[in-house]
């Protein structure tokens, strides 16, 4: 009977101890540096828990103030340390900081885990006043004195600092400046003389220029006759204002047919322009010959359309005094 007795009582102390929360594995207690706090500093309130690995709970610590008078200046993150058997231990600092001089007992930290609150211990901070030098006589401020100004007062710190410098700068260089106009005043301005050259001296040397260049014996006739057509091309707009570089071949011989000067060599540009279109459009390889012969018609055009001498009125005019002079023969 008493061996049942047993056993029955052993059997409800396990029930009772698995019914017992992991709560009662946990505990929670603050505490400060120091029991004194000087009004206006900061202090640290250290946090320490130690609850099972497994325990789902949460520390709440109020945001703004511990106290009627002492506030919570910042919360800094919480360090979990792993001390075995299961458990863990959590360690936060919290700062706090008073204006207000006296006594107070702060107020718990709790940690919540389901159903079940664990409050921390009430540490108690004394707030001392701090100490404020008072004079005997307090003074009015002193009324504003006026005193004497002169015109540097008045002028910029740099103005003041550096003033006759930069006027001295000034002066040297306004100086500069008219003595180099009475020097260049006195001189002729160089008017830049651009040399023009006669449209006819200007196309025999692009021609002696091409005909020493070689291109045909290299094989670049193509370029030979670009070279040779642009040559004439631009002698006809420098002699006679024929905008030939925008013309095709059959307009320049329309135009050199109607052009006085132009018409009786108009053949040897017709030659030119004939191979030419050839050589560049149909890509005909020209025999030596040819090539010769193009060359020598638009040496023939450009000497035969060169301007002519002017006799001047005077020479001619004495030439016909002259030949008035001369004694008349008569047939007998």
């Amino acid at each position: 009977m008493i061996r049942h007795i047993r056993s029955i009582i052993l059997i409800s102390a396990l029930a009772i101890a698995s019914a017992i929360p992991a709560l009662s594995q946990t505990s929670l207690k603050v505490s400060l540096d120091s029991a004194y706090l000087l009004m206006g500093k900061a202090t640290p309130l250290h946090i320490e828990l130690i609850a099972p690995a497994n325990a789902e709970g949460t520390l709440v610590i109020p945001a703004d103030t511990l106290s009627d008078k002492v506030e919570i200046l910042n919360i800094q993150p919480a360090d979990t340390t792993d001390i075995r058997n299961g458990r863990i231990q959590v360690n936060q600092q919290v700062t706090l900081q008073s204006f207000d001089s006296g006594t107070y007992i702060l107020n718990p930290i709790l940690y919540v885990q389901g159903n079940e609150t664990i409050a921390s211990n009430r540490p108690v901070l004394k707030v001392l006043p701090a100490m404020v030098d008072s004079l005997e006589t307090i003074h009015d401020y002193a009324d504003v004195a006026d005193v004497d100004r002169h015109l540097i007062d008045y002028m910029p710190d740099f103005l003041a600092d550096y003033g006759l410098w930069i006027l001295a700068v000034i002066v040297i260089l306004l100086l500069g400046y008219y003595t180099l106009r009475r020097i260049t005043s006195g001189k002729p301005e160089a008017k830049e003389v651009k040399l023009v050259i006669p449209p006819y001296e200007l196309a025999m040397r692009e021609l002696e220029s091409l005909r020493s260049d070689k291109l045909c014996e290299q094989g670049r006739e193509k370029e030979y006759y670009t070279r040779l057509t642009d040559i004439l091309r631009q002698y006809l707009q420098g002699r006679f204002g024929i905008n030939a570089m925008e013309m095709t071949s059959t307009q320049i011989r329309h135009i050199l047919e109607l052009n006085e000067e132009t018409r009786l060599s108009k053949a040897n540009m017709e030659r030119v322009l004939e191979t030419a279109d050839f050589v560049k459009f149909a890509k005909v390889r020209p025999l030596p010959d040819d090539n010769a012969a193009a060359y020598n018609s638009a040496i023939r055009f450009v000497e035969d359309t060169k301007p002519r001498p002017v006799v001047p009125p005077a020479e001619e005019s004495g030439d016909s005094a002259q030949d008035s002079n001369k004694p008349s023969t008569t047939d007998n």
